[in-house]
């Protein structure tokens, strides 16, 4: 009986056996079309892992095709421009109303939300709104004209009375439900009708300067003296933050991956859940990030500014220079643009560190873009406008070893200045690293060991305007 089986065996294999013989012939056509294929591999993995928005995305950015003597709003109710379609997503009829809470005050950290009880409905809104709309106190600080009233400002199944600022809790459900922890949420709607401006930091996990950017920013509104509503998202990747990661725990870039997917990468689905129920509730977008790899930047704003929406929105801030970017597939700023969203990113400093000059500069412009939208009415001192760097380029080391610098953070240089050495601590050699450009210093790596190709260096070219 074995032997009759094994016979069966045989006869069946051998006519496979002979088919895998018989093609060589199409495995010698097939390499070509693997080594096709390997590079878009390639490209997957860098977009996956690419450096950051400080080098890759400024590099690979379409050039300017806008006059810069056009005036930019005008040119613009175009389809990318328009007002934002998801935004009527809004639930009806949210879950709760949001207390009202004092920012400044230390509270616990906001817990998943339990069931709520459907006998419990939406009627003390009503109520409590009445109680807490002392709009007489606030309509003598406003302009000649009486301000329109604001709305409750629904929000992950909350409802932000006017007046009001709360914490809210966002969770993107996808974590192990006994060991999930929800993301918190600032929310600051005022009086006063007004656009809803959204503040969203540490995306990479290791960036540091955003979280207290947006505290001081949020904890600084008096919802008695707001028109409109401002929501701010300190810590985004929350378990990137808590391992100093810049990455999610599957090493995915999470501002690749907006607008995000349901049925996707956990990356996707992370990326899904806060473009839906955050920030596609939001007129204007503030994302903040610092450099990265061990590079610093001048604080500044990264926008495209070949959408002429973007390029005005972009005016509002004071003292803070702009780099044109068109953005990459996938960042937060692309996805919020695609949806008619006014965005832009702020970058300032470095990862892993707090520092008190940049989060000064990024709290100073957050305030003036919002006296600027007319969110908040003080006496605000505009500086002089800076130059808008819409050409920039990295200068990367030819050579590996120690990086000295002789320029700081922010400092005009001249083509071929040098701007450090690279000492090789082997053989006592040292090789000059000169600028490529007449501009100012952006963007630099910290004194460090470098390879050859690591970007060093980054100069801005001031844009000259014809006629002036």
């Amino acid at each position: 009986m074995l032997f009759y089986r094994l016979k069966m065996l045989t006869a069946i294999t051998t006519p496979l056996c002979l088919l895998m013989l018989a093609m060589p012939v199409m495995s010698q056509e097939e390499p070509p079309a693997s080594s096709k294929q390997k590079p878009a591999t390639q490209k997957v993995l860098l977009a996956e892992l690419a450096e950051d928005e400080n080098v890759e995305d400024v590099e690979r950015s379409e050039p300017r095709r806008i006059p810069l003597t056009a005036p930019a709003p005008e040119v613009a109710p175009a389809a990318e421009t328009a007002a934002p379609t998801p935004r009527p997503k809004r639930s009806p009829k949210p879950k709760k109303v949001a207390p009202n809470i004092d920012l400044k005050e230390v509270a616990p950290a906001p817990t998943p939300e339990p069931p709520k009880d459907p006998s419990i409905q939406d009627h003390p809104a009503t109520e409590e709104q009445a109680i807490i709309e002392p709009r007489e106190d606030t309509a003598p600080e406003m302009e000649t004209k009486d301000p329109e009233p604001a709305n409750n400002l629904v929000l992950l199944d909350s409802e932000v009375l006017p007046g009001t600022s709360t914490r809210l809790a966002w969770s993107s459900g996808i974590q192990i439900a006994g060991l999930s922890q929800p993301t918190p949420v600032l929310v600051v709607n005022g009086v006063n009708a007004g656009p809803t401006l959204c503040l969203t930091g540490t995306i990479h996990g290791d960036e540091l300067n955003g979280i207290e950017i947006i505290r001081q920013t949020m904890y600084d509104l008096d919802p008695e003296k707001l028109s409109g509503s401002v929501v701010g998202i300190p810590i985004v990747n929350l378990p990137g933050f808590q391992q100093g990661s810049r990455y999610l725990p599957d090493r995915r870039d999470l501002n690749r991956h907006f607008p995000g997917r349901p049925d996707g990468s956990l990356a996707d689905r992370i990326a899904y859940s806060l473009f839906e129920n955050i920030i596609q509730h939001c007129d204007m977008l503030v994302d903040i990030h610092t450099g990265s790899l061990k590079r610093t930047n001048l604080p500044q704003l990264r926008a495209d500014m070949n959408n002429p929406t973007v390029a005005e929105f972009t005016r509002g801030f004071d003292r803070m220079a702009v780099v044109h970017s068109s953005g990459s597939r996938g960042m937060l700023r692309t996805a919020a643009v695609n949806a008619g969203i006014r965005a832009v990113t702020l970058e300032a400093g470095e990862s892993h560190r707090i520092q008190e000059h940049q989060i000064s500069a990024g709290v100073n412009s957050l305030t003036s873009l919002m006296e600027k939208q007319g969110m908040i009415s003080r006496m605000f001192v505009w500086g002089d406008p800076q130059p808008v760097y819409y050409n920039s380029a990295w200068v990367r080391a030819n050579d590996g070893g120690i990086l000295f610098s002789k320029v700081k953070l922010g400092a005009k240089v001249s083509k071929g200045q040098v701007l450090g050495y690279i000492a090789d601590p082997i053989t006592n050699a040292q090789y000059p690293i000169h600028s490529s450009s007449d501009g100012r210093i952006i963007g630099m790596a910290v004194d460090q060991v470098v390879m050859a190709g690591f970007a060093a260096y980054h100069i801005g070219t001031e844009a000259k305007v014809p006629g002036e």
